[in-house]
């Protein structure tokens, strides 16, 4: 049972992850909004970026869920890869584009 237990907690702390992603991704759309053309296509191009990270990260937390709680710790190890390349590259871009913010408030 313990393993049944980590997987739902594993689980949960993923899906949290990718709710708060979601909504970085959300207000990253909504600055698009408001900037200069150029600025928006390299938003744009961002997102579409941590789209497709998103993507992955359902993907893989899907395949945890169906997992048996006997196999999901070969599942996770998997998982907890692409979650480290998930957070470098929200990361990454969260900092490419406070950049680009501050590059707009000094033009």
């Amino acid at each position: 049972m313990e393993n049944t237990e980590q997987k739902e907690t594993y689980q949960q702390k993923i899906q949290e992850q990718l709710d708060e992603w979601r909504a970085d991704i959300d207000r990253l759309k909504e600055k698009a909004k408001n900037a200069t053309a150029e600025t928006k296509l390299k938003y744009q191009d961002n997102i579409d970026k941590l789209e497709h990270k998103m993507d992955e990260g359902k993907s893989k937390l899907k395949d945890l869920k169906e997992s048996s709680a006997e196999a999901w710790d070969a599942v996770k190890d998997g998982a907890d890869s692409i979650w480290d390349t998930m957070k470098a590259t929200f990361a990454e871009v969260k900092e490419r584009l406070k950049d680009k913010d501050d590059d707009e408030k000094k033009g």
